[in-house]
């Protein structure tokens, strides 16, 4: 099995100007690399046939992705409309900033199937593509963002996968995002 990073990928993991909330002491062929070379800790199914999830643990100082929302820190936290790409429209999103995370344990890699890939217009020259990552404390998915699964209902053409909404899964990403927030630095 062979894993390539997509371009979409590749500018949100590893940014030209690199951040902290990013993925840290490794350049993108260098986590490619990895990912080809090392067994995942575990896989886990994706939120469709076409999406895996390969946890591996962290080889990097990748701080986690999100932090609970506390009394404490509330006030740290921000909103504004953004698109993800040039061609998305822009969604509400909500992160806090002067919140540091602790380093996560485990990179959670998301990879769809090169035939999804290939229907939402991206070629890999690989089996799978990593579409995103998790940087977590257990070796386990965070429900994805609730915009996230509303743009990948909405199809490919709005920036999604075409996946129908699941309310239940719904309902548990709203419980936790409810409570815990992304971070910036």
């Amino acid at each position: 099995m062979s894993i390539a990073l997509t371009p979409f990928a590749r500018t949100r993991l590893f940014p030209r100007t690199p951040r902290g909330n990013t993925i840290q002491d490794c350049t993108p062929e260098q986590f490619e690399r990895h990912l080809n070379e090392h067994a995942p800790f575990k896989v886990l199914d994706g939120y469709a046939p076409f999406c895996k999830l390969h946890v591996h643990r962290n080889w990097t100082s990748t701080r986690c992705l999100t932090a609970p929302i506390t009394e404490e820190n509330r006030h740290l936290l921000r909103s504004a409309y953004e698109a993800r790409t040039r061609t998305e429209l822009p969604v509400l999103v909500r992160w806090f900033e002067g919140v540091d995370p602790p380093v996560a344990e485990y990179l959670v890699v998301i990879l769809y199937s090169r035939d999804q890939l290939a229907k939402e217009g991206t070629a890999v020259d690989a089996d799978w593509g990593v579409v995103g990552c998790l940087y977590t404390v257990t070796p386990e998915e965070i429900p994805m963002a609730p915009i996230t699964m509303l743009r990948n209902a909405l199809g490919v053409e709005e920036g999604g996968s075409g996946v129908p909404l699941d309310r239940e899964a719904y309902r548990l990403a709203v419980e936790f995002w409810d409570n815990n927030a992304n971070w910036r630095p």
